[in-house]
Order: C-alpha cells, then structure tokens, then sequence
C-alpha cells in the first residue's frame, strides 16, 4: 500500500515519529539536561544527547539482572539520563513489571521490593492459569499457542496474570523512559529485503525499518486498506511479555527449548482435567461422560511420546497405551489414527514429521469427541489464509538477542545505546551480530572487535564507536570484575530454562548485575561528556 492511500486510514506509513512519542522526547530532554548538571556537565538543549538502555533476552536470569541494573542506574543518579528503554525476551517481563508502577523511576527502591516479593512468592494457581487462557479463547478471532505460552508459561516465572494494557500504563506526562518492546516477524526474518523487526510502544507497533505503524490499540484487529474491518480488544501486558518471549513459536529452536514446553504442556493436562470434571458438574452434566480421564491419559502418552522422540528414545510402549485407548473410547470400530509405522530416531527430520502427522491425527481425533473443550479443533486454518491475511511473530532473540534495531531507527537520532546482556552463551554474540546486521543494512554502526583472550574472560566494560555512528557500551552480566574469576559457575547456577529462582538466587543475580553499573559509572558518564563535546 501507498501512503497516499492511507491518509485518514489505521495505517501510517512514514520515517518519522509518532506526535506524541515527539512530545515525550521534547519534555524528556529537559529531564537529561537537568540530570548532566547535576553530574557536572552543563551543555545546551541542542547538545543533550539521545541515551538508549537495552536489556537482551536470556529468561528469568534477563528480567532479575535488568531490574538490579535499573536499581544501581538510580542510586548513580543516571537513570535520568535515558530515553528510551528497550528490551527482548526476559528483559520485557521486568519492563512490564516496572510500568505498572507509574513514574516507576521516582520510586525504584519500593517498585523493586515489590517486584522481588512476587517472584519469590507462590506461583499463579492452574486453575486461575486455565481461566485466563478461556478468557483468551473467548475474547479474540485468533487464538494461538502464544495464549497457551503466555497463561502457562510465563505466569510461571512473572507470578501474576497481568491484565493492564500499554495504553493503561502510560501517562504522557511519565517521568520514566519511553519503553519500547519488541518482537521478529517470523516470515519476514527469512526475506532478507524484508523488515523483521517489529515493535510496541504505549502509542504505536509497527516496523521499525520500514516504517509501517498503527496505533498499539489496534494491533490484533481486522484490517483492509487501512480501514477498521473488525476491532479486537487490545493485547494485555500478560499476552506482550508471552509474545515477546515466544521462543517457541519458531520450529527450528533448540530442543531443549522444545523439551521446556512440552513438560510445561504434561504439567498443564495434569491439572486440566480435575477443572473440567469440576465444570462439568457446576453445569449438571456427567463428569465421565465422555470419559475424560481416557482423554487425559491419551494426551499425557502423547506428551511422553513426544519427549521421547526427542531423546532418541524408542516411544514405542506410549503408541501401543495411545491406540488401545483410542480403540476403547471408540469400543473397536474403525482405525482410529494412521497405520503404525516405521520411526526413524537416527533421522531426525522423518522423525519430526511423523510426529507431527501422529500428534495431529491424535488431536484431531480426539476433536470429534470432546467438542465441549474449545481448544482442540478439526477446523484448521487453510494456509493460504494465514499467509495472505495474518502475520505471525515471536521472539526477537531468534534473530538478535538484544533490541538494537528499535533505537537505529533513523528519526530516533540515537547517539548512546548502553547494552545489558544477559545472554546464557557468548557474551558479545549480540552486538558482533547488530554490527554484521547493520552492514547489511547501510545503518550506522561503530565497528566491533573483541580483544583477543575476552570470549572466554570477558570484562565489565567496552565502548565501541567511531565518525558519524552512535557510541555503543556493551556490558555482560556475568564477566571477570563481578564474578571474580567464577564465570562458568555463576552461567551454570543461572540457566535460562529452568525453574523459577529462589529469593536468594533473586537478591545473588541483582547484586552481581547491579555491580556492573557501579563499577563503571565514571566511565559511563565519561563517553557521555565525549559525546556532548563532539557536539559543541
């Protein structure tokens, strides 16, 4: 579509900046100059300088080691100091966190306690788990596994189904950063012409590169030609932070990502059922008709049987309970799913196929008994459709673990990204991949080159830049200074999939990211002071 098509439309397609994040800026810069002085650099409103801070993906071990970051960037009296804040994956939990706090920023210590308090208390209960994932159900056209990954998965770690909006959360007279969350296209990340990346800020989501924005109320909805079709309610903050940290969503993951959801999914049928024998009764109907433990037990075989295959390990015992359980509910008549056949374990992408064609006939299946339960479905969406009509998105660290692309945009006029990574592997992947990226792409970027010896012992401190390019502070989390020689331990004790931490893993991971921005504060506001001198 033209953008002379969309005046007056849903749809805005231009480079430029939304009027009102326009406004925030204009308002915020005065906050900065403010903030300079009291460090002791005096420079005019011209030379005020665009500070972004980002936090990378990286689970639970993200969200804790940003919120300790934040923390210690208050006590330094540099909080003031930043524009925007953007993050990926875990890092948007905790964003999501702060921003139910307004003016977050003027009160860290409270906000901070609070936040702790949550994760180190009881987790969301299934059954609360399970009515928020009807409501999805119910509320919306499109229903997805980023429901089911934002209800059962991440209520797991962030404790708490938070229902607010972006629009509820922010006020344009905020004293806190502007936060911007982001997301990949999953279709468009294997275009290389096309635009991935893919944000949300509390006025709009769009495309960061192409700059194509509708206002963030409106994403979800029905759209044609710029035109309302059918309005949807607006995502909540629960849905965001499932959306943003959906690394599922993408097939080729790791399997140990894949292992983490299916035990997710065996712990959520475990639970379901007593909930729904529960229902059942409320509404005066027969609990064990149609038998739903039967229906149970064939779902938790099929779980058991996908993780096997997963292993290598032969699913053979779990297809044999699968069939003679299918062949009671239907008292022997008829073949009930495909002929079993050979499984290939040594082939893994056979294997993965005949998975998916067992998994669905199961499912389908099952469908034809148990219509009362909305969540399994014989109507599948024709691809075509998806494809023409539909986009699908998921975790921006699939592509780049960290939000570079968010703050490049060119109407940003960033001068200073501070990068927090969190990242569980190599800890300069990030922004070796933002500068091979932005060569692509003809975006300035500060070369980067890793000092020999630093992949294995990194530091707490690098600076990259260079002429007309944004500085850019890249900071690990776990790193020599901090952990005092102890990396491989701290990386082991805090791995991305695993359980939720303990309060004493929480008040660990704070300290030692916290240290990050204490021990280099000086140096932080030096690259500062250059920037504003190169202005004058």
């Amino acid at each position: 579509m033209s953008a002379s098509k969309l005046q007056g439309s849903e749809v805005r397609i231009e480079h430029s900046l939304n009027k009102n994040e326009e406004e925030f800026i204009d308002r915020r810069r005065n906050t900065v100059q403010q903030c300079l002085q009291n460090h002791g650099i005096h420079c005019s409103q011209d030379q005020v300088p665009n500070i972004a801070l980002l936090g990378s993906g990286g689970g639970e071990r993200a969200m804790v080691g940003l919120l300790g970051s934040l923390v210690q960037l208050e006590k330094a009296g540099l909080l003031e100091l930043i524009l925007y804040l953007s993050g990926v994956s875990g890092s948007t939990w905790c964003m999501a966190s702060l921003y139910q706090e307004p003016d977050w920023s003027t009160k860290l210590e409270a906000v901070k306690d609070k936040i702790i308090k949550r994760l180190s208390g009881p987790k969301v209960s299934w059954t609360d788990a399970f009515a928020k994932l009807k409501k999805y159900y119910y509320e919306k056209d499109i229903f997805s596994l980023t429901d089911f990954w934002a209800a059962m998965v991440v209520t797991t770690f962030v404790k708490e189904i938070d229902e607010h909006t972006l629009t509820e959360q922010w006020n344009q007279q905020s004293k806190d950063p502007l936060p911007i969350y982001t997301v990949i296209d999953k279709k468009s990340k294997q275009i290389k012409e096309a635009d991935p990346w893919f944000e949300f800020t509390p006025h709009e989501a769009g495309y960061s590169l192409i700059g194509a924005f509708l206002r963030v109320f409106n994403f979800g909805s029905q759209l044609e030609n710029g035109s309302m079709i059918k309005k949807q309610p607006e995502i909540d903050m629960l849905y965001l932070q499932g959306l943003c940290g959906s690394a599922l969503a993408d097939g080729e993951e790791i399997v140990k990502v894949i292992k983490f959801i299916w035990q997710h999914i065996k712990g959520f049928f475990k639970n379901l059922f007593p909930t729904i024998k529960k229902i059942l009764e409320e509404t005066g109907k027969d609990p064990d008709s149609p038998p739903a433990d039967k229906f149970c037990q064939v779902l938790l075989d099929l779980v058991d049987m996908n993780l096997y295959v997963l292993d290598g390990k032969d699913p053979s015992a779990f297809d044999e309970s699968i069939r003679t359980m299918l062949k009671d509910l239907a008292e022997g008549k008829g073949q009930l799913i495909f002929p079993v056949g050979k499984l290939d374990l040594g082939d893994k992408e056979a294997a993965k196929l005949y998975m998916e064609r067992y998994t669905m006939d199961v499912s389908k299946y099952l469908s034809l008994w148990f219509k009362f339960w909305p969540f399994v479905s014989d109507e599948a969406v024709p691809a075509p459709l998806l494809e023409s009509e539909t986009r699908d998105f998921e975790d921006a660290g699939l592509l780049l673990n960290s939000p570079y692309f968010s703050v490049l945009r060119k109407e940003r006029n960033i001068d200073l990204i501070i990068s927090l990574d969190f990242s569980g592997g190599d800890p300069f992947m990030t922004v070796r991949e933002a500068d091979d990226m932005c060569k692509e792409q003809n975006i300035p970027f500060p070369e980067v080159i890793i000092p020999p010896g630093d992949l294995e012992k990194p530091k707490d401190f690098y600076v990259f830049k260079g002429q007309n390019v944004p500085t850019v502070i890249h900071i690990p989390l776990f790193n020599v200074v901090n952990c005092e020689g102890k990396i491989k331990e701290w990386r082991s004790k805090y791995k991305t999939f695993q359980g939720p931490y303990s309060a004493e893993m929480i008040t660990d991971l704070m300290e030692v990211a916290g240290k990050n921005i204490t021990n280099n504060t000086a140096k932080v506001v030096e690259e500062i002071r250059e920037i504003i001198e190169k202005k004058a």
